[in-house]
């Protein structure tokens, strides 16, 4: 949906109070600092304050707080981030697919296709795969045998589900994603050889979820790989075989994620965080972990958690950096030398 709209019938949809011109129309959105007349942009981030006074946006969702330095008319919100989302997909526009099944399209007969589905040039649907209503599946996307897709769901070019995969209503899957390739699973022979174990689950995405470009979740071993309702995953993330990633959570770009993982509801990872260690981790709903934090065993309480070494100036980082290799000693040293203080207290010396 794209068009023009006075600015009161914005503030009905986002739940907002207008302060200032309700009948002035918003015909797009734009950033804070580069906004135009006609425009909506809005306030969220504190660090972008200093841009309200001078912005030339026609309207601003912003917090009460923010309004005494907003110089143009504005749409008061308890959550400006939120508000600002929703109206945003008023000028949204998602690629489109023409209606009915494209003629370079190859589907198996045994395939069940909704007469509202829309199958794009190139894709090839696999037996026993379920479509539909209102599904979408653009250009060279493949979709397996046995999968399903409910209703609304979106297919987008190149992606590729394989065999076993059923997506939730109103998810997406964007381009060259990969469902349900083979788990990372082997066991090594006596003589070293490593001899594939069979992976004989599946994935399963639940309701609007989002699955970024270039993402992978491998099949499960047994049971399928499990990602729960309004899950959104960012980018060239890794999920390995039989992960469970529970509602609501939000997975960032380039995540990896080892198999058996199980993440609670309500998780953020950051972008380059890692989930691994000896034993299959457990992440307690509630949780964040800052980017590039190496999560190695399992969490049980709400919170944010962080790891890693922040940045530094290259030549004072080498030089750390040797001293890491000694900070075991220098705690041992440390340790003796704090004994002996307390031995010589006690004597009273």
């Amino acid at each position: 949906m794209t068009g023009s709209y006075r600015l009161g019938e914005l503030a009905e949809r986002v739940g907002g109070q207008v302060v200032g011109d309700a009948d002035v129309v918003i015909a797009g959105v734009g950033a804070l600092p580069s906004a135009m007349p006609g425009q909506l942009t809005h306030l969220s981030n504190p660090a972008y304050r200093q841009a309200l006074p001078r912005t030339k946006a026609s309207a601003v969702i912003l917090h009460g707080r923010d309004l005494a330095l907003c110089p143009t008319n504005a749409i008061v919100v308890a959550d400006p981030y939120f508000a600002f989302a929703t109206a945003s997909r008023l000028w949204e526009r998602p690629p489109r697919l023409g209606a009915g099944i494209h003629a370079s399209a190859w589907i198996d007969a045994s395939a069940v296709i909704d007469p509202t589905a829309r199958i794009g040039p190139g894709v090839a649907i696999g037996s026993e795969t379920t479509v539909a209503g209102d599904v979408a599946i653009h250009a060279n996307a493949v979709v397996g045998d046995r999968c399903r897709l409910d209703e609304g769901v979106r297919i987008m070019a190149n992606a590729t589900l394989y065999d076993d995969v059923k997506v939730g209503a109103h998810s997406v899957v964007h381009a060259n994603a990969v469902l349900g390739a083979d788990g990372f699973g082997f066991a090594r022979s006596s003589d070293g050889a490593l001899a594939p174990i069979a992976q004989l689950g599946g994935v399963t995405l639940g309701r609007d979820v989002s699955i970024g470009a270039a993402t992978t979740v491998d099949r499960g071993a047994i049971e399928d790989t499990l990602i729960e309702d309004g899950v959104k995953i960012d980018n060239q993330v890794q999920i390995g075989h039989n992960c469970r990633i529970g509602a609501h959570s939000v997975i960032c770009g380039c995540v990896g994620i080892v198999g058996s993982t199980e993440i609670g509801r309500g998780c953020v990872l950051a972008g380059m965080v890692g989930v691994g260690g000896d034993r299959p981790i457990r992440i307690c709903d509630g949780v964040t972990v800052s980017g590039c934090t190496h999560v190695s065993q399992s969490i049980t309480e709400p919170g944010t958690y962080s790891g890693g070494v922040l940045h530094n100036a290259a030549t004072a980082w080498k030089r750390n950096a040797l001293r890491f290799q000694n900070l075991d000693e220098l705690a041992r040293r440390a340790a003796k030398l704090d004994r002996r203080v307390t031995e010589l207290e006690k004597s009273g010396q």
